[in-house]
């Protein structure tokens, strides 16, 4: 992490640009060619996912289709192999429907704190909860990748800024709500989904980015548990 700044004025702090989501390991095997003809370890899966006949063996279509699926979240390679980050990703996404309404099912984030944010690092959602009623969410996030993990624990929102720039990186991040050592919300023009994660920061659509900054402020709570796939 390292300091943070208002657009044209230094503060005190520091700054967490987002980048994407880590899922899992490995690399497709090398190849020249655009779209790659061989057949993934989770071809069934990814198929079955993407709602292609379920065969197990690669095919032209399959490619294409795995391939914009890749292009559309940032997966690299993006060859058409449907390899374990592909997968990773796509699993990710069942996961997070399957959530449905009722992102506090395990009851993890506190419901005696008046209104809080939550963030399940384990499923990659955040939503707004006022004791135990649904305020807004839950919606997918991009949090710290390996080596740059989102802080756990409960904390408070510190500094809002809804213009502010990274002095790290010099790019901006818009609507940021800051609530541990530089660790933000805020929102970023990427898929939720593209690997391998930020620096520490909650990443989130513009939408839901100014959701947030409407529906929080300063000194409201804001609760991280669990654990990022892939740190």
């Amino acid at each position: 992490m390292g300091d943070i700044r208002r657009r044209g004025a230094a503060v005190v702090g520091a700054g967490a640009l987002m980048a994407p989501l880590a899922l899992g390991l490995g690399a497709a095997p090398a190849q020249a060619a655009s779209c790659t003809t061989q057949t993934g370890p989770y071809q069934k899966k990814v198929e079955k996912f993407l709602g292609l006949p379920v065969d197990g063996v690669q095919s032209p279509a399959d490619c294409t289709k795995i391939k914009a699926f890749q292009d559309k979240h940032g997966i690299k390679p993006n060859i058409g192999y449907a390899g374990p980050v592909t997968w990773g990703v796509m699993d990710l996404m069942l996961k997070q429907r399957a959530v449905g309404n009722n992102p506090n099912k395990d009851g993890k984030c506190p419901t005696n704190k008046g209104r809080i944010a939550c963030v399940n690092l384990t499923l990659q959602i955040s939503w707004i909860q006022d004791g135990s009623r649904l305020v807004y969410g839950p919606v997918p996030v991009r949090t710290g990748r390996n080596g740059y993990e989102t802080r756990t624990g409960l904390k408070k929102i510190y500094w809002r800024d809804i213009d502010h720039v990274s002095s790290i990186y010099d790019v901006p991040m818009p609507y940021s709500q800051f609530f541990d050592g530089g660790q933000a919300f805020h929102s970023v023009k990427l898929s939720m989904w593209n690997p391998p994660g930020s620096h520490g920061c909650v990443n989130m659509t513009t939408t839901t980015a100014k959701k947030y900054w409407g529906l929080l402020k300063k000194g409201d709570d804001v609760f991280v548990y669990g654990r990022k796939p892939g740190t």
